[in-house]
């Protein structure tokens, strides 16, 4: 059977989940969770939520599904400990640190692998599994014969999104928020700028190129039940009650029932919708219907009011209960079991000789069962009744009262799982003196004879350039040390070209490569090759350091979210890199932007431009030999001329990243490597090294 998982952005929302259907709920408490803007839990309501779902065999996934910082550890290891102690059913998480960490911690909570996580592929789940995790939640952007694909294979559970908001992102690589106004989405408070207009070439209010549809997947959950899903998600830990409710119950009732209704998708509708729905990934129907935006529209205040009354008004009762009775002269007593076996046994008042009617079992079943308000619902009820007694209503009535409360007692308490406290690690520190340097191109013409003479330490180089032409590969590994640069996005079905490929360059003489995706770090090592991290790994603390030379890897680039104070004190049992010079790639797009400007595909003629409001130009790149989009800052990150500045964080190499530059304006950037130009603030940027994160 499907698990039904809804969103819990509050105490309310909690509850409006539950009493609609809920087999369970994920939220959030504390800094830890990528909906910040939610209103979210506090160690204390956490206790109370976990008890108020579990006494209704609900349960509780806690979301720890952000990127976390050195100076945060302590105060996530206390609340891994504390949600322990209050036996939540699993961890939502996205770094592989802190998935590290859980496991240490509390080694008995299964670890779901967030969507943050961009995993798409079954090597993705292949080493989740490996790293510790017990689920994974796939990213949107795969369609049925992916998802069905991965499932057959899948040592661990597959969770899919069925409904709600879509980021135009794949998730986990998108930093559109935190370049415009310092908000990320990695850290849990995306101020969603996706959802504003932009224009091509010049900014038009009415065009929304980066705004989904909401995704709703209601009329294929029996498919996906076939195909081996084990949990279906409801998005919306940012919605009030009223939508959490109104959703959970439509989902509920196709799950039970196997029907979608023209009423079903009128309630959906009316609970949020942004110009329809679309199931576009799902289906393959990738293209410009998948686009909308939220319209301003009249409530419905009636319907408001019959959807508060699910949950608001009476208990929905969920846990089915048989009761048992034994009423004899000498006294009275009632058990109580649940569907897992729990039982409790009260006793009540001796009862009363019978002056008119004796008590009857059909008159006592009668009153014992009358659990409403209760979260309980009463199948069976048996009664040894003594002939000629009698026992008040009110006396049943405490019989039934107090034996549901002693199991409502019980089905609150769990066994605490053991709860360890994890080894520091020694800190590692990093290299000493000026970084070297490395040089990432995104096409051949980039590669000028004076590049290759400046001898970098690395030059990263694109795998279908190095692939098509097998001379220039030869000829650069003669003269530089060259890694292929991987996609960072590479779906099951792309992986028998990505690895010919990869084959051929190896024959070339290429010996590394740059690697930003998780689920590309196993078969690169199947194949022998040298492993480079990319900044899409997400690599934002010393932990995830720590993983990544587990990993085996070679080099990694840290977060451009980090502050050089951050990275300075990070310890490196790696060899660290960061980005000192380009326009940071914002997002990585499955559906092609070109082609939803022009109805057509024309990705390959060159790079276009969004323009926002205020006039800010954002490039979009082909992504490699796909028609994905990337979409990158208009200005460029600018570091060359404090080089000394970035001699003080330990770090193996600063990374030269070219995109849309031609020659001329590489070997320009090249000089002002050698020479420092001064820094314009009207081009460039010092991104998120000196002003952080909000």
């Amino acid at each position: 059977m499907l698990e039904l998982l809804s969103p819990a952005g509050s105490m309310d929302a909690l509850r409006a989940a539950v009493q609609n259907g809920a087999d369970a709920v994920y939220l959030g408490c504390g800094p830890f969770n990528a909906r910040q803007g939610a209103k979210n839990f506090t160690p204390q309501t956490l206790v109370e939520a976990v008890k108020y779902c579990h006494v209704r065999g609900v349960a509780v996934h806690l979301t720890l599904n952000t990127l976390v910082s050195d100076r945060e550890q302590e105060e996530l290891c206390n609340l891994i400990r504390h949600a322990a102690n209050c036996c939540v059913d699993a961890f939502i998480v996205q770094d592989l640190s802190v998935v590290r960490l859980c496991r240490r911690i509390a080694p008995r909570i299964p670890i779901h692998g967030s969507t943050q996580m961009t995993v798409h592929s079954l090597p993705g789940v292949l080493l989740c599994a490996a790293a510790g995790c017990s689920r994974v939640v796939l990213s949107r952007e795969l369609s049925r014969e992916e998802i069905r694909e991965i499932c057959q294979a899948s040592p661990i559970e597959i969770e899919v999104f069925a409904h709600g908001a879509l980021c135009m992102s794949y998730s986990g690589q998108c930093y559109l928020s935190c370049a415009i106004g310092g908000r990320s989405g990695n850290r849990g408070r995306c101020a969603q700028p996706c959802r504003q207009s932009y224009g091509f070439s010049r900014w038009e209010n009415n065009r929304y190129p980066l705004s989904l549809k909401d995704n709703c997947l209601i009329g294929y959950l029996q498919e996906l039940e076939e195909m081996g899903v084990a949990s279906i998600k409801l998005e919306g830990r940012m919605k009030r009650p009223e939508y959490v409710a109104a959703v959970t119950a439509t989902y509920r009732k196709a799950l039970d029932e196997g029907i979608v209704t023209d009423e079903m998708m009128d309630t959906l509708m009316k609970a949020f919708n942004r110009e329809g729905f679309t199931d576009g990934y799902y289906t393959g129907s990738i293209g410009p219907d998948m686009f909308g935006i939220r319209r301003d529209t009249k409530e419905d205040t009636e319907w408001l009011k019959a959807i508060r009354q699910t949950y608001e008004a009476n208990e929905n009762p969920m846990v089915d209960v048989t009761f048992k009775a034994e009423i004899t002269s000498k006294g009275s007593s009632l058990t109580v079991t649940d569907p897992e076996g729990r039982s409790c046994t009260v006793t009540g008042p001796v009862p009363e000789a019978a002056r008119r009617l004796p008590l009857s079992e059909d008159l006592f079943n009668a009153r014992i069962t009358k659990t409403g308000g209760t979260p309980y619902r009463c199948i069976k009820a048996e009664a040894f009744i003594a002939p000629n007694i009698t026992l008040s209503a009110a006396a049943i009535n405490g019989l039934r009262r107090d034996a549901l409360d002693q199991l409502t007692a019980l089905r609150a308490r769990r066994e605490i799982p053991r709860v360890l406290r994890p080894r520091k690690s020694p800190h590692v520190n990093g290299f000493r003196g000026r970084p070297g340097l490395t040089v990432q191109v995104t096409n051949a013409a980039q590669i000028t004879e004076r590049l290759l003479r400046l001898e970098p330490a690395v030059l990263y180089v694109p795998l279908h350039i190095l692939a098509g032409d097998p001379k220039l590969c030869r000829d650069l590994t003669r003269r530089a040390n060259v890694a292929a640069v991987l996609p960072r996005i590479c779906h099951d079905s792309e992986l028998d070209k990505l690895r010919s490929n990869l084959r051929s360059v190896r024959d070339q003489g290429v010996k590394a490569v740059l690697v930003g995706n998780i689920g590309l770090l196993l078969p690169v090592r199947e194949l022998g090759f040298r492993i480079h991290g990319d900044y899409g790994l997400n690599i934002y603390n010393s932990g995830a350091l720590e993983v990544a030379k587990e990993m085996e890897l070679e080099s990694a680039t840290l977060s451009f979210e980090m502050t050089l104070p951050q990275i300075r004190d990070t310890s490196k049992p790696v060899a660290c890199e960061i980005l000192a010079y380009g326009r940071l790639p914002l997002m990585v797009t499955e559906n092609c932007l070109i082609r939803s400007r022009s109805g057509e595909c024309s990705c390959h003629l060159g790079p276009t431009r969004l323009k926002d409001k205020t006039g800010a130009d954002f490039p979009v790149i082909k992504d490699g030999d796909s028609c994905r989009s990337i979409l990158l800052n208009g200005k460029k990150l600018y570091w060359l001329d404090r080089q000394e500045d970035l001699r003080k964080l330990g770090l193996w190499a600063t990374r030269l990243y070219f995109t849309t530059e031609n020659p001329n304006e590489v070997d320009g950037i090249l000089s002002s490597y050698l020479s420092p130009t001064p820094f314009d603030p009207g081009s460039c940027t010092r991104g998120l090294y000196l002003r952080g994160l909000e």
